[in-house]
């Protein structure tokens, strides 16, 4: 009985915040990106990309639909704690800092980060970008670790990936750093660039969905639905549909 009272409280809760369907699912009101394929990305005015398409899965599973709109990396953990999001979607790095704004889901993926130049480019690795200007998404892992690890780096902070690819392909910028799947992404999609991944490199820390601290019926519907896909393969693919170059973590072959 007292499972049933929370289950409905729930579902109230999360229809008040994010509005009906009409078809009985309450709905969840989502921030996510729409310039960071193949992760996540707006596509015939769709939201898509490997972490939206598996939040739908997750949320199906758990008769919940949900919303997306667009915003700045920056702002979305933010939008997530004040209430104006109720999940964040956006390849989002659990770090330690970011736990003090957000509650996150279990795991559903590793960070794996790329430095990207031109292909004419005297950069080739880390050690390499000293003295460089470097795009950086502010606020992402990615503009931490340029910061920690190459300091002698001039780190160019742009507001999300279109503004940052944009630099590097004016050559505005030296080099980029970003998220190893995007990086390639940048290449197939951008051959007139003539852009490469100069290095990549995995930081072994776990991708989340983000919600607003101490929501923890929302949270354990969102962990018991990822257990779910899974299991029945739908997290495979979906990884295989968007990131077939990334390796696959055991835990995730359901």
């Amino acid at each position: 009985m007292r499972k049933a009272l929370l289950a409905a409280a729930l579902l109230l809760s999360l229809t008040a915040c994010g509005g009906g369907s009409g078809s009985g699912e309450a709905t969840l009101k989502v921030g996510t990106l729409s310039d960071a394929p193949p992760n996540i990305f707006l596509k015939d005015g769709v939201f898509t990309g490997f972490d939206n398409e598996l939040l739908r899965a997750i949320a199906a599973k758990q008769n919940l639909k949900v919303e997306f709109t667009a915003t700045d990396f920056s702002a979305l953990l933010g939008q997530v704690n004040n209430g104006r999001f109720d999940i964040g979607s956006s390849a989002i790095a659990q770090t330690d800092e970011r736990k003090k704004t957000v509650d996150f889901s279990a795991a559903y993926n590793y960070e794996t980060m790329s430095i990207q130049a031109k292909e004419s480019t005297p950069v080739t690795d880390e050690a390499s970008l000293a003295g460089k200007r470097v795009a950086v998404i502010q606020g992402t892992v990615g503009d931490k670790w340029l910061t920690d690890k190459v300091p002698a780096a001039q780190a160019v902070r742009f507001p999300d990936y279109a503004a940052a690819l944009a630099g590097l392909k004016s050559a505005s910028v030296d080099a980029y750093i970003l998220d190893q799947s995007i990086a390639e992404k940048n290449v197939t999609e951008n051959p007139d660039a003539k852009l490469k991944v100069v290095k990549s490199f995995s930081l072994d820390i776990p991708h989340g969905f983000a919600v607003k601290k101490g929501n923890k019926e929302l949270l354990d519907k969102v962990n018991a639905g990822l257990k779910e896909v899974i299991a029945d393969g739908t997290w495979l693919k979906l990884h295989n549909q968007f990131l077939p170059t990334a390796p696959v973590p055991a835990e995730f072959k359901g």
